[in-house]
């Protein structure tokens, strides 16, 4: 299906490696020149290079920390009017939240809720008067089912959640959705790392412990990235200009909720 999105502009935050270079990746297949971000220079332009190899498209690199006023003013300066973001940033450790300081809270919420919002407040109503924006944060599954363990990501993650909620209906009329998407366990190095540290908690080898969390879901497997990137690239369509202020679920049918 043509995405009808060839030739747009997109800002990819954190887009090096992970369910941020899927999403890069998926739009670039679509004709989408985009702006790849990351703080390691060596790390993006290889990244850059390979998607330009790989897709065709033109790819643009942005060495900056989105979660940082510093970062966004760069990120600004190199792509003022953009058709397309996507807000994504590494979630804070896991821990026990009885342990985290009132620095580590808020180091949460700059990079995993306020870090959005000013990217948001800084091109949405660009694209509000050009007739088109998407608008996509990438999230987490948490949000709808939280656990103890990351409880910094969940705080932090749902009040970008609320505030998306409570703006995306005014955009829409002119053009511009802003919706959620919510991983669960995919294949990266970020899931490694936090079913490390359950099994260290536990007492087990990390091999045991994906082999625990492999029996409990439902797909008996982890999402692939290419799975994320794909389903960003269709929120980012023309095709879905009429939905707005969602949180998409990706996660094997392992919440058991209806909502």
């Amino acid at each position: 299906m043509d995405l009808g999105i060839s030739g747009r502009t997109a800002i990819i935050c954190a887009s090096s490696q992970g369910l941020g270079r899927a999403c890069a990746e998926a739009l670039a297949n679509n004709g989408v020149h985009i702006f790849i971000n990351g703080r390691r220079e060596e790390v993006l332009a290889e990244a850059a290079r390979e998607i330009g190899e790989r897709y065709g498209s033109p790819v643009s690199t942005i060495v900056a920390d989105a979660t940082s006023e510093a970062g966004r003013e760069a990120i600004v300066a190199a792509c003022p009017a953009p058709d397309i973001l996507i807000n994504n940033a590494a979630g804070p450790p896991p821990g026990d939240w009885r342990q985290f300081d009132r620095d580590q809270w808020q180091a949460a919420v700059d990079s995993n809720m306020l870090s959005a919002i000013f990217l948001i407040r800084a091109f949405a109503d660009g694209m509000a008067e050009r007739g088109f924006g998407r608008i996509v944060n990438i999230t987490s599954a948490l949000v709808k089912a939280p656990k103890e363990v990351i409880s910094l990501s969940v705080a932090a993650r749902l009040g970008l959640t609320g505030f998306s909620k409570g703006i995306a209906a005014s955009y829409i009329g002119q053009g511009v959705t802003i919706n959620n998407l919510l991983p669960e366990q995919f294949e990266t190095a970020r899931l490694r790392k936090n079913l490390a540290f359950i099994a260290e908690k536990k007492g087990i080898s990390l091999e045991d412990e994906i082999a625990l969390q492999l029996a409990e879901a439902p797909a008996g497997r982890f999402g692939k990235t290419e799975e994320f990137g794909a389903t960003c690239a269709f929120l980012c369509s023309s095709q879905a200009g009429y939905m707005s202020g969602q949180n998409i679920l990706l996660d094997g049918a392992k919440l058991t909720g209806l909502f």
